[in-house]
């Protein structure tokens, strides 16, 4: 951060070695650096609060929308009757109060390692949650995922991985391991998704997980969203079952599914999941080099 004279303290994110994008701070709400971390939460005027871990933007209020409705109902509809849903991460909350919008859903776990992580976001950003902890179905785990998905006797329908990049905390939930448990806990049909970065800037990233998640499903892919934040192009989220037929619904189906839910979406259509899955061909190559 850097503030000269009167002018507002300016917080920056640095994308790359050669350039980055910059936020002004209208208000710091909350300010965390030790020699391990540093978090902060600051107010923007474009887009709402702001959270930062160790110089990467976590989450927005203004676009978070774009995310969560993209990790949750892309997988809940595509498998058209899950029961069950585990979420790895996601202590702002933001994948909760998403799932919990399905009515049909009746069971959610989320495991998150750090308990604190959970009270300080519905201190400082309550409206991810919008009041989602409280449901009765939900179910809160205080363990590291990728313990959790070796260990757990329990199966789902649908796990979604809220996953930071692959550096530091975040790193175990790109490994093998992960992946392996999480195809021993999900029933059979089930779906696995999980953030996996910005592919133009992060394309590594995919290719790694690609080459990983193939060892332990049948379908294999990604699909993608545009979130503003997350600068450099479109986010990719990973998609992996071993039900190559939730990938190939028609739009009739989703929209029937759809309007099923009565969700009321703010980013999310039966046509944006449909065309989420075709990605551009430079990841289409990278992935097929990689093979």
């Amino acid at each position: 951060m850097s503030q000269t004279g009167s002018q507002k303290e300016i917080w920056y994110e640095t994308l790359h070695a050669s350039f980055g994008q910059y936020f002004s701070i209208e208000k710091k709400l909350y300010r965390d650096k030790t020699e391990h971390q540093d978090l902060v939460i600051f107010e923007n005027a474009a887009l709402g609060r702001v959270m930062a871990l160790d110089g990467v933007v976590q989450t927005t209020e203004r676009d978070e929308f774009i995310y969560h409705e993209m990790m949750t109902h892309v997988p809940l509809l595509a498998h058209g009757s899950a029961r069950k849903v585990l979420i790895i991460g996601g202590g702002d909350g933001g994948m909760l109060r998403e799932v919990c919008r399905h009515k049909t859903v009746e069971h959610i776990t989320m495991v998150e390692i750090d308990a604190g992580v959970v009270e300080f976001c519905r201190q400082y950003l309550p409206n991810h949650s919008a009041g989602s902890y409280d449901d009765a179905r939900f179910n809160l785990v205080i363990d590291d995922g990728v313990n959790f998905v070796n260990q757990t006797s329990e199966t789902f329908d649908v796990i979604i991985s809220d996953c930071t990049d692959p550096i530091g905390p975040g790193e175990s939930l790109f490994t093998s391991r992960f992946y392996e448990g999480c195809a021993r806990c999900l029933k059979p049909g089930g779906i696995f998704v999980a953030q996996n970065g910005v592919c133009f800037l992060q394309q590594e990233e995919a290719v790694n997980s690609h080459q990983k998640l193939t060892h332990y499903f049948q379908d294999v892919s990604f699909y993608q969203a545009a979130i503003p934040t997350y600068y450099g192009g479109i986010m990719t989220f990973a998609w992996a079952t071993n039900n190559p037929q939730y990938r190939q619904l028609d739009t009739g189906t989703l929209q029937a599914r759809f309007a099923a839910s009565g969700i009321i979406s703010r980013y999310y259509n039966p046509a944006i999941h449909y065309g989420s899955f075709a990605l551009p061909q430079y990841l289409l190559n990278a992935l097929s080099a990689s093979r």
